[in-house]
């Protein structure tokens, strides 16, 4: 497995761990049901795509990327800060699309700069991409 590769399939690791902790954290704060479908939904979309970038890099003897525990806290911490004052669904939504942008940037500058990466790794990368513009799409309904 190349180097572009494992990247790729790393960032796609992160991008995903910190969608679902995101989720895991706010769905304590939300009080309308039907997002909290929507948000479990996603949060089993993104485990699934994790999942298959971990096995990749566990077929190809690579080791996954590893979550560091200082930064899960401060995003959770930085959670509960934005949430302290404003729980309403539509502030939810707005958090989870910033989130999402910030997951859609953040993977196009790593297959940007990762062009030896092999289509198997690049394909993942784009399903999460448009994983994450569908979730906004979803997220725009609760503005």
């Amino acid at each position: 497995m190349k180097q572009d590769d494992i990247m790729i399939l790393k960032e796609i690791q992160k991008s995903t761990h910190i969608a679902m902790t995101t989720i895991d954290t706010i769905l304590d704060k939300v009080s309308d049901d039907e997002f909290t479908l929507k948000l479990s939904k996603q949060s089993i979309g993104y485990a699934r795509i994790h999942n298959d970038a971990v096995e990749q890099l566990v077929e190809e003897q690579s080791s996954p990327y590893r979550s560091n525990q200082a930064a899960d806290m401060a995003l959770r911490g930085s959670i509960h800060l934005g949430t302290m004052l404003n729980t309403s669904t539509s502030h939810l939504a707005e958090m989870m699309i910033q989130g999402s942008n910030r997951g859609l940037t953040s993977m196009y500058k790593t297959v940007k700069h990762n062009t030896l990466a092999r289509e198997r790794s690049v394909e993942l990368a784009r399903e999460l991409m448009d994983f994450e513009e569908k979730s906004i799409e979803q997220m725009k309904d609760y503005l």
